[in-house]
Order: C-alpha cells, then structure tokens, then sequence
C-alpha cells in the first residue's frame, strides 16, 4: 500500500481493533504539576509534561457528558437528524424586540461616532468610544438584565458584534474578549451568587475584562502551565506572568487561570489543586502590565504581557472549584466561540458589497469587470459563502438561545469553517480589487479615490485562524468530540491502564455497538427519490448530506480500523474528516433557512453554495486516502534536522538575535506599568 492509496485493503468489522482510537480511555485525572510553578525564581520552560500528562489535561478538561442532543455528534455517527434544526428556530418575541432596539441604536453609534481609520492610524480605540458603549450597555450586552445588563439572546448579541466590527474590528474583538471569554460568562455559568451581585453589575457599567491563560511557553498546551496560585490564609497569592491578554492593558477584572499546587497550603488546608480559574482585580497590588503587544492587524486591540508578584486573591474569588479551571474554560466557549464568526460574517458582508459595487462599476475589456468570468466565479463565491456562514451562526446562535441542543461541535464547526472562508473571500476580493486591494484606504482617499481599506481586511481577519484555537487545534478538538461514542463503548481495549476485565468488557460493548450500528451506514432517506421533497429544489442538496454523513462515518470507522490507537496522530485525516463534516453542516443550515425563508434570492444562494460546497466536499473525501501525509511526515523531519539547508542559500538569513521564546522569571516587575484607565464621563 503507497502513500497515496492509504485506504485500508480490508474493512471487515473488527470491533476490538475499531475502538482503538485516538486519546481512548484517558480520562485520568490532571497531573500533579502543579508544584512545578511554586519556585519564585522559577522559569516558564522549568514545567516539564510529558505527552500522555498533556493528553490527560486535556481529556479531564472535556464535558464528557451529552445531557442534550446534538446534532453535530449525529452527524459524525452518519444519522441526519433534520428534526435537530427544523424548523428553522424562531427568536423569543420580547428578545427580538429588545434586541433590534439596541441594534437600531448600536448602528446609529458605529456610524456616526466611530472612526475606524482613525483606530487604524493611532492604533487606539479612543476613550469618548469607550465611553460611548458603556452608555449604550454595550458592555453588558451578555450580563442579565438582574445585574444591570441588556439580557440579549446570542443571536442579538452576535449581530450586535458584527454590527460594532463592521465599524472597526478592533471593537469586534473588545466586546467579545470582555463578554465570551471575559469574567461575565464564566461567572454566569460558574459563579456564586455573590460573586455575580459583586461583579456584574460593575462590568455591566463599562468597566472592561480579560482572559489571562496564555503564557510564552503555554498555547495550546495548557499542561505546561507555570503561573502559580500558593494557598496561604485568607486566599492565595499569585506569581507569574502571562502573555496575548486581550484587553489588558485596559481591564479592571481579570480571570486568570494558575497552578495550585496539591496538597497541604500556607493556610493548613489539604487541597485538590490543579488549574483554577480566579477573578483578579486588575489594579489589585503586584500586578504589572509591562507592554502592549502589537499585532499585523487589529491594530486597537489593547493586548498586554501581564506580571502577578505576590499578588493576594481572597478565597471567594475562586470561579467554581479548584482543578476546574480548564472545564469552566472549555465550556464558556461552548457559546464564546459563536462570537468569532460574527465578525467573520460581517467581514464576508463588506466584501460582498465592495465586490458588488466594483465590479459593476470598473470597466476592463469592454466590460465590467463582474461579467468576466475569473472575476465573476470570485464574486459568486463571496455571495454564496456569506449566505451559508451566516445560516450556520444564526442556526446555531439560535439553538443555543433555545437551549434544547448541545452545540459544542456545532460552535466549534462554525469557528473553524468561518474563519477559514471569511480569509479566503477576503482574499479574492483582494484579487478583484487588484493593485487597488493591495493598497491602504488612506493612500487611496489621498488620490481621490473611495478609502476602501481591503488590505485591513485581510489582516485584520488572519488572527481568526488562531484566535479561540488555532484551525489545527480546532480540527482536533472536533475530532475528539465526533469520536466520542466510539471511545465511550471501546477506548478501555487500548488504555495501557485497564485491566484484562475492563478490555473484555469493552470488547463485549464495542461487538455490540457495531454489530447494531454499521448496518445504518449501508443505506438511508438520501437514496430515496425524491426524499425530502419538503425542500423543493433544495431537496437534492439534502439527499447529498445525508448520503455523505453515512459515507463520513464509514470512512472514519475504516480510519480506526486502519490505525486503531495510533489514529490521533493522523491529523491530516482527522482534519479532513472535521472540514467534510463542517461543509454538510453549512449546506443543512442554508437548505434549512432557504426553505424557512421562501425568499426566491434566498433558496438561489442556498442552492449555489451546496453546488459548491458539494466539490469541496467530494475533493476532501478523495483526499483522505489519496495524499502524501506520511511522506510529508517524513520529509518534514529531514527539513527540521537540517538536511536541505542548501534551499536556503542565496537570500540574507533571518536574525539570529533573540530566543525564539523568551524565557521569564517569576519575580517583582522592573518595568513600567503601561496600562490605561477610561476615565468615567
């Protein structure tokens, strides 16, 4: 078998072998590596994990349980579970009504007060804007009206996002920073009565948070995690330092995940310690906001590297318990990460106007550039493109309000797919613009021409691919949930861990699983014609989803059944498997929505986008057993040992100066305090 026919020679059901799959039966508990952070001079790089400890992080940190259905996990298993997502869900009347009040005001304020080239040339979000939202309520756009927030459904809330980064989206990814990832929905989900009475009101107000997990040597690997929360009478005292806060430099409530050490504390408790999420006040004494970071774009994103030197947080500031830091993390952006793709679908509503309008009006050839046809396919994609994202945001915006639905996968597709294609559409409006894309709004006003920034906007959206979990990570982390019933009834067969009874017990559960679900696979409603005739023309759309479900399904069984446990190491696959599910899932939404809608313009963009989502689709599936991934593998290795250097002849070599990552010490900051404070208007 070569590198580019890796499809197995065999697909005979071998329930024992299937199970063996990716991070199965690694459910341990987190590993005692806490106290690697509890010397003060310690550095980031002194925390040594090693990979099955890092595993275990993060399996301990995964909701394992689906109290809800899910129509993402469905879809992964190959059962299309239409009833999931129709009828297109309605808004609650009392929050549509409030919700398009702010809207109605929220535009008014974006048009008439925000300047965002101005943003992009101080590189500052101005205080009067500040102070502006807080007026709005924009700030507590997410907080319950109980608290002196504005209670928006995420529907709302999302667009009420779009609507502010269609202004700047530095202000897109303030508001979501402080709101989706920031103290007021941790504390929501997880806080104590008190503890809400305490801060919400106050962030409701206009006083701005911030998110503090990652640190210089700590991204995607949280195991590694070096700042420390030392237990001592009354609360805890926290050391270290952390890197790419959003909102930093201008917080005044921080939650910052740390280390606490197992064990006995200063304060003669035993504790369980483990990651632990903390609300921090920000000008609490110790702390040190010691520079701005700046960034390709986003350039009004106030984004710091923070210092903590013995900084106090009294014991109620713990948000849940301790350990559960990386829980609380993972299941506030369950519905956090819905507000990165309303940024994207605002993106994808700029581009499709400066396409339109362009194109119609530049004339290359005789024609309009829009009539060509290398142009016209750029615009066709844009168009469809931002109908389909759009229906997946709204969708699963909407199910999370209706909170019936577990949409973990679902926000986590709409992430990844949304910050891929809103680059791509970016991108190609680029190339329609021409010279004219490449150069800055200011350069272009400067000649008397529209200041149409599209270079912004390119910039401005490549951190999407990283934000909230890099694309890679994204495809891992679905992939993990997608597999899940598999792991559940088989991961004990291949955890080094379990004793000969625990593997016959899951043989005995896998034989039987699969004995009653691989003949579902066989055939189904997308065979049948005229099944789901219910969608008129966009009936053979959803017979397509439903036949390429079932097929994604067998071919992530025949994945397992190939490379058992060493499956989670197959990230190509695994990223693939994840972007097929992605593209069905936008193709239900916007057959869903086109058929709820009865808008003739609707159903056209709905059926172009499953057209082209369809080749996507049928290219993806070819590639999971047509590819070179080992032999990339391989090859990449040989690149990073240095053997093709020579390639690298001819040009001036990069700077050698610096560490690739900086190391830090814990200890007292030595430099000066940069943080900004909004004065009250």
């Amino acid at each position: 078998m070569t590198a580019t026919d890796a499809r197995p020679d065999s697909i005979t059901p071998d329930p024992a072998k299937a199970g063996e799959t990716a991070k199965a039966g690694e459910t341990g508990k987190v590993p005692e590596t806490a106290n690697a952070g509890e010397n003060a001079t310690a550095s980031a790089s002194a925390t040594h994990v090693d990979e099955k400890q890092a595993r275990q992080v993060a399996e301990a940190a995964r909701e394992a349980d689906w109290r809800k259905p899910s129509f993402g996990k469905q879809l992964f298993l190959g059962r299309l579970r239409m009833d999931l997502v129709e009828p297109w869900p309605t808004p609650d009347p009392e929050q549509e009504a409030d919700g398009e009040a702010f809207l109605a005001k929220l535009g008014a304020f974006t048009k008439d007060h925000i300047d965002g080239a101005q943003i992009e040339r101080d590189a500052r979000i101005p205080d009067d804007v500040f102070q502006g939202l807080a007026e709005l309520g924009a700030f507590g756009m997410k907080i319950d009206k109980s608290y002196g927030g504005l209670g928006l459904s995420n529907l709302y809330y999302c667009r009420a996002l779009a609507m502010a980064g269609s202004g700047s989206p530095s202000l897109g990814a303030l508001l979501s920073a402080h709101q989706s990832i920031g103290v007021p929905q941790p504390l929501k989900l997880f806080g104590t009565d008190e503890q809400k009475k305490t801060f919400l009101p106050r962030l409701a107000g206009g006083e701005v948070s911030a998110f503090l997990l990652t640190e210089a040597d700590v991204g995607s690997d949280p195991a590694r995690l070096s700042t420390t929360a030392t237990p001592v009478d009354g609360g805890y005292r926290l050391n270290g330092v952390k890197l790419w806060a959003t909102n930093g430099t201008v917080a005044t409530l921080l939650v910052v995940m740390a280390q606490v050490p197992k064990g006995p504390g200063e304060d003669g408790a035993d504790h369980r310690g483990g990651i632990t999420a903390f609300v921090v006040e920000g000008d609490s004494p110790g702390i040190t906001v010691e520079r701005r970071n700046a960034f390709m774009g986003l350039r009004g994103l106030e984004n710091s590297v923070t210092r903590f030197h013995d900084v106090f947080i009294p014991a109620d500031h713990v948000i849940g318990r301790e350990g559960q830091g990386l829980k609380i993390a993972l299941t506030t952006l369950n519905t956090g990460r819905l507000s990165l793709p309303a940024m994207c679908v605002a993106a994808g509503k700029s581009c499709l106007a400066i396409a339109r309008a362009w194109s119609a009006e530049r004339v290359q050839w005789g024609l309009p550039v829009g009539r060509h046809e290398a142009v016209a396919k750029k615009i066709a994609f844009i168009a469809a493109t931002t109908y389909g994202l759009e229906s997946m945001l709204d969708l699963c915006c909407m199910l999370a309000d209706d909170d019936r639905n577990d949409i973990r996968i679902e926000a986590a597709l709409v992430k990844l797919y949304g910050s891929e294609m809103a680059w791509k559409m970016a991108d190609e409006l680029l190339q329609i613009r021409g010279g004219r894309g490449y150069e800055t709004a200011d350069s272009l006003a400067a000649r008397g021409e529209k200041a149409i920034g599209v270079e912004q906007i390119l910039r401005d959206l490549r951190i999407n691919r990283i934000f909230e979990g890099s694309t890679e990570i994204m495809h891992l982390l679905i992939a993990r949930e997608a597999v899940d019933q598999h792991l559940s009834v088989a991961g004990d067969i291949i955890d080094p861990d379990a004793d000969l009874g625990r593997k016959a017990k899951a043989g005995a559960a896998a034989a039987g699983f699969y004995g009653r679900w691989l003949p579902t696979l066989a055939a189904g409603k997308g065979q049948i014609k005229g099944g789901f005739g219910e969608y008129g023309t966009l009936a053979t759309h959803v017979r397509f989803v439903e036949r390429a479900s079932r097929r994604l399904a067998r071919e992530t069984f025949y994945g397992m059944a190939r490379w058992r446990g060493k499956m989670e190491r197959k990230q190509a696959f695994l990223g693939r498997i994840v972007d097929i599910g992605a593209e069905l899932f936008a193709m239900t939404a916007a057959c869903v929505r086109a058929s709820a809608e009865r808008r003739p313009e609707g159903t056209e963009l709905a059926d172009l986008f499953c057209r082209q989502a369809r080749l996507r689709v049928r290219t993806l599936f070819d590639d999971l057993w047509r590819n070179t991934d080992d032999r990339d593998v391989a090859f990449a290795r040989k690149v990073t040992e240095g053997r093709y250097a020579f390639v690298e002849e001819g040009v001036v070599p990069p700077p050698t100066d610096g560490e690739w990552v900086a190391p830090w010490q814990q200890g007292e900051s030595t430099a000066t305090d940069v943080r900004r404070r909004i004065p009250p208007r």
